[in-house]
């Protein structure tokens, strides 16, 4: 028996859930489908992956159903407000899922790509809109969207969106919304700053907490490994060596830095991607689709690319640098253990990130198992001929050399491999 039935959710809902193969609703949504129903205002404390996006979206769906529109329109009833592209479209592909076959029309609206399309879907008419800050306050400044309409606003991800420095905007496109409406409020942590915008756009709003963010998940074996800096690479190097790292998600603490492992990395026929802010969507989205699918084993990424990677599978997170914020450290390893799994989470730390250990250890009321990792001898190390390093196909090569064949650059790496047969 589905036990989603449990929350009085629609026959027709409950097909399109059980064909996602959903059974057992997580407590986040235990707890909120039956407030939502109720049309109450929601706060929403949890953690990413404890399914807070079927938590609002199913009620959301059932909602829009029951009451039709009075007289057609192409303005939104719906706007959802999330930190990041890659969220956002896993949000816009599980109301999909959610709500086949009933009629509604889903948009999806986020930056870095041309706007032609999105605006062409505005101009369709839909009911759920899907959207990054950004990019909707550019088309609602052009224009092509109207939220006079709106009778459900949610809010995803709050405390990411004062990280990535979205409250701003957030404040200007709630300012554009009436003010009769019910609005569901998500967020991980409550820092002042969030606490304070939640204040002023909710009304009486019921709160549902789930994991407190100092809490881990039980299933996910944690270990530190200490190194010194300059061993870091070498150390991934030998863990991804490892068989039972099936599937492994890396986090740099910069951008640059995810380059790096990369192409370190491809140095010794290791395939790895990097997501961050300066990849385009289209690279983004390709490299995932390539990591979910196993089609290369290792994803290296920043925090904010990461909000909103749902894949089950991982087995590995590696803190190649341990976060600022020991709030981060719980958000980066809940990546693994998905779905009833067990986990790994391994973090390097250095000479440098003793006190970010410290933070961390006091977050989540527990010390942490140590490992020392003294470095391989040098003159061990045989470098094969490099193998190209991950890049999307789709992108065009480097152009025509002087004999007119084609001819790709090997990017600059940034380092400097000896092996025992070149030494002096």
């Amino acid at each position: 028996m589905n036990k989603f039935k449990e929350l009085h959710l629609k026959d027709s809902i409950l097909t399109n859930i059980t064909k996602a193969g959903f059974e057992t609703p997580t407590p986040i949504q235990t707890k909120s489908i039956p407030l939502i129903l109720k049309k109450v205002d929601l706060l929403g404390i949890a953690q990413t992956g404890t399914g807070k996006t079927a938590a609002f979206g199913l009620p959301i769906i059932q909602l829009l159903t029951d009451k039709p529109r009075i007289q057609p329109g192409r303005e939104p009833r719906v706007l959802i407000l999330s930190p990041t592209r890659e969220l956002s479209s896993q949000i816009y592909d599980n109301l999909k899922l959610y709500s086949q076959n009933l009629s509604l029309r889903l948009g999806l609206v986020f930056g870095g790509v041309g706007q032609a399309k999105q605006v062409n879907t505005l101009r369709e008419g839909v009911d759920i809109l899907v959207a990054t800050p950004g990019r909707l306050l550019d088309l609602m400044n052009q224009g092509f969207i109207n939220l006079t309409k709106i009778e459900i606003f949610v809010l995803d991800e709050a405390d990411r969106m004062l990280d990535m420095g979205f409250i701003n905007d957030v404040k200007k496109i709630t300012a554009k919304i009436p003010r009769e409406r019910q609005t569901l409020f998500f967020s991980a942590t409550m820092p002042k700053e969030i606490a304070r915008l939640a204040e002023t756009i909710l009304r009486k709003p019921e709160r549902v907490e789930i994991t407190p963010e100092s809490t881990t998940v039980e299933k996910i074996n944690q270990k530190i490994i200490r190194c010194r800096k300059a061993d870091k690479y070498q150390l991934l190097r030998v863990l991804l060596g490892k068989d039972h790292l099936s599937l492994v998600l890396v986090f740099s603490r910069t951008k640059h830095g995810a380059n790096r492992i990369v192409d370190y990395l491809a140095h010794f026929k290791i395939a790895a991607a990097a997501i961050h802010g300066n990849k385009s969507q289209n690279a983004r989205e390709y490299a995932l689709n390539q990591f979910r699918a196993g089609q290369i084993k290792v994803l290296i990424a920043t925090d904010l690319a990461a909000r909103g990677i749902d894949v089950p599978d991982i087995s590995h997170v590696i803190n190649f640098d341990l976060p600022v914020e020991s709030e981060t450290y719980v958000h980066r390893i809940g990546r693994t253990a998905r779905a009833g799994k067990s986990g790994e989470a391994i973090s390097f730390c250095d000479e440098t990130e003793n006190e970010a250990l410290k933070r961390i250890e006091r977050t989540i009321g527990m010390k942490l198992p140590v490992e020392e990792f003294q470095g391989i001898p040098e003159a061990s190390v045989r470098i094969s001929k490099p193998q190209k390093p991950y890049r999307d196909p789709r992108r065009p090569s480097n152009s025509n050399n002087q004999n007119g064949s084609r001819e790709q650059k090997r990017p600059k790496v940034g380092f400097k491999f000896r092996s025992s047969k070149n030494r002096s």
